[in-house]
């Protein structure tokens, strides 16, 4: 059977292996005479559990009077995104972001709501206001 201190590290060495510089700046290629190097925003969390245990717990229903127990668990994960790429070109180095369409569609969406929420909110005032002229206005006249 694998020691339990192994098999426990195998989360956190994974951990280390995906988050290195490596998984943020790719391999640089040539395109078009000039050197391109991938860079991409990576984030990533890891945690870790673990338990034990000796004789038996009177509230419990299970376990007999001789239980014993162990534990484990652990868990990782990585999200990377592409956040562009530094293009280098006759010794001057310039920054080229990617687009996240999905981010700049969001954008466009949330700006149309404020609209419609803000010609809603001016035709209803003026509609109240349009109210009043016409009450108020019939007062004064008759």
């Amino acid at each position: 059977m694998a020691d339990p201190n192994e098999q426990a590290s195998k989360p956190i060495d994974a951990a280390h292996d995906a988050l290195t510089v490596r998984r943020v700046f790719g391999e640089s290629y040539e395109a078009d005479g000039a050197t391109v190097i991938p860079v991409a925003r990576v984030v990533g969390g890891a945690g870790m559990g673990y338990g034990s245990g000796m004789g038996r717990d009177p509230k419990s229903e299970t376990g007999g009077p001789n239980a014993e127990g162990t534990g484990g668990g652990g868990g990782f994960g990585v999200c990377a995104q592409p956040a562009g790429v530094f293009v280098i070109r006759d010794g001057e180095v310039t920054w080229k972001p990617a687009l996240d369409l999905n981010l700049a569609i969001l954008g466009g969406q949330v700006l149309a709501g404020i609209i419609a929420v803000a010609a809603a909110c001016t035709a209803r005032s003026r509609a109240k206001l349009r109210a009043r002229e016409l009450v108020f206005g019939r007062a004064l006249r008759g």
